[in-house]
């Protein structure tokens, strides 16, 4: 999620990563939450809306165009299996990430454990308390890493929000062992450049290096200068994770005078985002590419050196993209699709008057070889069921179902709900199934829906920024193949080669 217009009181770090070794999370049971540090980042507060879209919500709920309040509507081919309310930590549900028969849920205090053996009825194992927004999440073997984009009074689970421009602030990434996944255990921290909104893991045999991405430098903040045009990479030792430590900031964006290249955004160009770092990077190590969505700029670049990665190509759209959010390969390597977060997730989107090519994938062929390769843009899709004005809804992180010969993937849509689609022809995608909640309000724009929907071992997970843990499974031909692919660990901004 981006919050571009939250108050910056946010950013910026403290301290030295290594003094987090040998803390223990603060562990919540399920039951009520006790008294708890201050939340991570806020979100955006609730935004009225006028009479008339108020009176337009309840008009499309009585004629039926869209659910009531609460109301689950979906397609014929989906099924809902589970929904495990938020327990403990309060907070936005955020990101997930799998291993084994374990679901990883990001929330803006902390994270939390659940155990999807029968996903029919998800167990909690672990709530841990450790605020700081977004807090998303990845796996790697015993390794559990977390993001803080907010600024802290120091590395620990117990910090407080603090100013941005005070030289002590921290934020950053954190390490966790789950080698008990009932008891996580907070090993390490590491200080980044403006904070780590997203991140994104490439694995290795003894190392794991981590991707950064992090953004809107400010030269009141003692630790995000601008230019920002980066991203900052982190080696942890798999044997020795208290010894992580930034290893380079790759410039992604060169250019002269203070504020660097990518794009200038306004008023060169209106509505759109100007470059000042990355929000999520996407890697697909079996091919040693990446795609980064920056702001303002799509680019696809080479890993094949981790430490050091090399962009090979840089593309724009300067009339229906306003902030390229997130990006996803196909299996073969010649797609890439781009989201646009049109509103930073918190913007009435996916109505009439935006219309279909604004706050939607941008699907991009991939041509040429090697260093040569360019991004040819294809066509945009977006949900086809336009949403209430009081409704957040705008394209936002989703994956791949694995099933050879077809590009099919399931993706979040905030309140527009959970989408299964199918851009095998790239130039014409379509919509195959889908999931949804009525608002959660018919007089304001209240934050909530899906935040991640992503295919693990035959189901679909969603992590429900307000309602909770959903499961779905969908029974479709078309979909039906990815039953027989297994994965042992699934951080979606890591696609894994699902036929190798």
């Amino acid at each position: 999620m981006t919050l571009l217009n939250n108050p910056r009181t946010r950013r910026r770090r403290f301290g030295i990563g290594a003094a987090a070794v040998g803390l223990l999370a603060t562990l919540f049971t399920a039951g009520p939450a006790g008294a708890t540090p201050d939340p991570g980042d806020s979100p955006a507060a609730p935004k009225s809306v006028s009479k008339s879209d108020r009176e337009d919500a309840k008009a499309a709920i009585e004629s039926g165009k869209i659910p009531a309040p609460d109301e689950v509507v979906h397609s014929d081919n989906i099924k809902h299996l589970a929904n495990i309310p938020k327990d403990a930590l309060p907070g936005l549900n955020t990101d997930l990430a799998f291993q084994g028969k374990y679901a990883f849920a990001g929330n803006y205090d902390g994270f939390r454990i659940y155990d999807i053996s029968n996903p029919k009825a998800p167990k909690t194992v672990s709530q841990v308390l450790c605020p700081g927004s977004q807090n998303d999440v990845s796996v790697s073997g015993n390794l559990l890493f977390l993001s803080t984009d907010s600024s802290r009074s120091d590395n620990s689970c117990n910090s407080t929000t603090q100013p941005a421009t005070e030289k002590s602030s921290w934020e950053g990434m954190k390490v966790f062992d789950i080698s008990d996944k009932a008891n996580p255990k907070y090993v390490s921290a590491v200080e980044t450049a403006c904070g780590s909104h997203t991140h994104t893991l490439v694995p290795k045999k003894s190392d794991v290096y981590v991707y950064v991405s992090s953004y809107s430098p400010n030269a009141t903040f003692p630790d995000c200068q601008p230019p920002h045009d980066g991203i900052s990479v982190i080696k942890v030792p798999r044997k020795a994770p208290q010894k992580a430590a930034v290893v380079n900031f790759p410039v992604l964006f060169p250019g002269e005078g203070p504020d660097g290249g990518g794009n200038p955004g306004g008023p060169t160009n209106p509505g759109v985002s100007k470059t000042t770092g990355c929000h999520d990077i996407t890697v697909l190590p079996s091919r040693d590419l990446a795609a980064g969505a920056c702001m303002g700029d799509g680019i696809l670049f080479s890993i094949e050196d981790p430490e050091n990665p090399k962009v090979i190509d840089q593309v724009q759209d300067n009339v229906n993209f306003a902030f390229w959010h997130s990006a996803t390969f196909n299996q073969k390597a010649n797609k890439v699709v781009f989201t646009d977060e049109l509103g930073g997730g918190s913007g009435a989107t996916c109505d009439e008057a935006t219309g279909p090519n604004r706050g939607a994938n941008g699907i991009y062929d991939i041509t040429g070889k090697g260093d040569h390769r360019k991004l040819v843009f294809k066509s945009y899709y977006k949900i086809p069921r336009h949403q209430a004005a009081t409704e957040n809804c705008v394209a936002h992180n989703g994956s791949l179902i694995p099933v050879k010969g077809k590009d099919l993937m399931v993706q979040a849509w905030y309140q527009g709900g959970v989408s299964v689609w199918d851009f095998t022809d790239s130039s014409k995608p379509k919509e195959i199934g889908y999931f949804e909640r009525g608002p959660l309000t018919t007089d304001k724009i209240q934050i909530g829906g899906s935040w991640s929907a992503y295919y693990y071992n035959g189901y679909v997970y969603s992590n429900d920024i307000a309602k909770g843990f959903d499961v779905l499974k969908i029974d479709d031909k078309r979909t039906d193949p990815a039953e027989r692919v297994r994965v042992r660990e699934l951080n979606v901004q890591t696609q894994p080669d699902y036929f190798d």
